[in-house]
């Protein structure tokens, strides 16, 4: 309960917060004039209580002008000591939360200067009062707190502030961390989406042309083209389901191996079924490589056999891995018609040479794409596999 209205008084407004601090001192400047007083004392006139009250009536000013509100204060307090005899004070409120304000809200120069004046008021405030030494080192302390505890405030708020305004943008960047995540996510789950439809529906599409030709020159031609067309569907089929299934929130979904390099020989046969003759060779010191890494392998190779079933009417490819000291290179190339539109990535070509360069440049390598050697198509891809064996 007394948390729930602290908070209520925090976030209201800062004039109704004013007013309800000017009613407060109200309030408490008003118990000596009602509580029972000694004959010899100077009696509470409403002279008095009315001057009193104008004393405090300029705290609602305090946050808007916060120098002439402490000019009212000490104004009204000079008034009624030196015209009035009333009842005095346990505590000058009104100045202090005055003085507080500005060491608070005030630039520097206005604080210091405002911090001198005070000083000189006190020390005349005094001399025309006792005179004594306790009443003006009681004085100095409480208006010198008043004065500390408004520096604090204003040094706990400006940090406050800071940490808001860090939290703030460390939230901004992990909110745009997020959508350049989910985006990198859509990229990835895209570019396998089309590797395996590509793939899988240019194998098809050349087996089933090549299907009627068959039955009737090679019927046991005919029978091996719709079983690589079976095959082929199936596998595409298994591997969408997998991709699909960790895209559910609401069970949880297969963990399949992604493909590697030791699918490649199954997927040179889906190819050598659709046709041209396919060659495979590895060099070099041939070693186990990150999954992440043997699927990138798998996907590039996999997307230059289906440009090359596509596109170039080839009767020869030669798929050849390299392994180096930090890195690997692949190479597919092929006797076909040789670069055109849609091999060389130009408009309308499809995505899939600019899949292999975004695939390449997520582990640190390159790709070249265009004419082979000796004619035809080559695409060469060099990936990082070990960065620190690279920069020796």
């Amino acid at each position: 309960m007394i948390r729930a209205w602290g908070e209520r008084i925090r976030t209201a407004d800062p004039r109704r917060q004013d007013l309800g601090l000017t009613l407060l001192v109200q309030v408490a400047t008003t118990i000596p004039f009602v509580v029972p007083r000694d004959p010899r004392e100077s009696p509470a006139t409403w002279a008095a209580y009315l001057l009193t009250t104008l004393g405090n009536l300029p705290l609602v000013w305090r946050r808007r002008a916060p120098v002439l509100a402490l000019c009212g204060v000490v104004a009204a307090g000079s008034v009624y000591r030196l015209a009035l005899d009333g009842p005095g004070q346990p505590l000058p409120y009104a100045g202090l939360i005055a003085l507080y304000t500005i060491a608070l809200l005030c630039p520097e120069r206005v604080r210091l200067v405002t911090g001198a004046v005070v000083t000189v008021v006190i020390f005349g405030s005094v001399a025309l009062n006792t005179q004594t030494a306790r009443e003006l080192l009681f004085s100095l302390f409480v208006f010198g707190a008043a004065f500390a505890l408004g520096r604090l405030q204003a040094t706990r708020q400006a940090y406050t502030e800071a940490a808001l305004e860090r939290a703030e943008q460390l939230e901004r960047a992990n909110r745009i961390e997020a959508e350049q995540a989910a985006a990198r996510e859509r990229a990835r789950i895209a570019r396998e989406m089309h590797d395996i439809l590509s793939h899988a529906v240019s194998i098809m599409i050349v087996q089933a042309e090549a299907g009627p030709v068959a039955v009737r020159r090679a019927p046991e031609r005919a029978e091996a083209a719709f079983e690589a067309i079976a095959e082929t569907g199936r596998d595409a089929m298994a591997q969408l389901r997998t991709m699909l299934g960790v895209l559910r929130t609401d069970e949880a979904a297969p963990r399949a191996p992604q493909p590697g390099i030791a699918g490649l020989p199954a997927l040179l046969d889906r190819v050598r079924a659709s046709g041209p003759t396919v060659s495979y060779e590895r060099t070099g010191e041939v070693r186990a490589l990150p999954a992440a890494l043997e699927a990138t392998v798998h996907r590039v190779v996999q997307e230059a056999l289906t440009n090359v079933v596509k596109h170039a009417g080839a009767s020869a490819v030669e798929v050849r891995l390299d392994y180096g000291v930090g890195d690997l290179t692949v190479t597919v190339t092929d006797d076909g018609r040789g670069p055109d539109g849609a091999r060389s990535g130009a408009a309308g070509g499809g995505h899939g040479l600019i899949g292999i360069r975004e695939r390449a440049a997520a582990h640190g390598g390159t790709a070249r794409c265009g004419p082979g050697p000796d004619g035809g198509f080559s695409v060469r891809v060099v990936l990082v596999t070990s960065p620190l064996e690279v920069g020796k």
